[in-house]
């Protein structure tokens, strides 16, 4: 009988140098070491290349951002690593957080392994940030 495991299949991988701008939908695990201007939906794992460069939201299985940029939000119900000089603008959604020494991160952060606990925090959160955006800034 075989067996898929989808942590050692790699089925799509965009190359440094390359670049893409608009939303990405991607069936299985993803290794992007280019651009993206556009969201990210994966079904399996995203890992994110020290040369990349993501402006848009990554929402995968799981996420591992070896050095680069995401300039947007990460949700991801496995967990979120991150790697030494990653740089992370933008809110993080997950059960479990690993981060080594000099990570950036500039936002908000729900990690929480208790499901019920984590979906009201996630519900609180996006509650919080539509009503900021909705708000009038003078």
């Amino acid at each position: 009988m075989a067996v898929f495991n989808d942590n050692i299949s790699i089925n799509t991988i965009l190359g440094a140098g390359s670049s893409v701008k608009g939303d990405v939908s991607i069936n299985g695990f993803a290794r992007i070491d280019g651009d993206i201007d556009g969201n990210i939906e994966a079904s399996g794992n995203v890992i994110v290349g020290e040369q990349a460069r993501i402006r848009g939201n990554i929402k995968a299985k799981s996420v591992t951002v070896i050095g680069g940029i995401v300039l947007g939000d990460i949700v991801s119900p496995d967990f979120v690593k991150l790697l030494s000089s990653s740089v992370i603008i933008g809110d993080i959604q997950t059960h479990r957080l690993i981060a080594e020494e000099d990570v950036i991160v500039h936002g908000h952060c729900v990690s929480l392994s208790e499901s019920e606990e984590f979906n009201a925090a996630v519900s609180r959160q996006e509650n919080l940030k539509a009503i900021s955006s909705m708000s009038i800034r003078i």
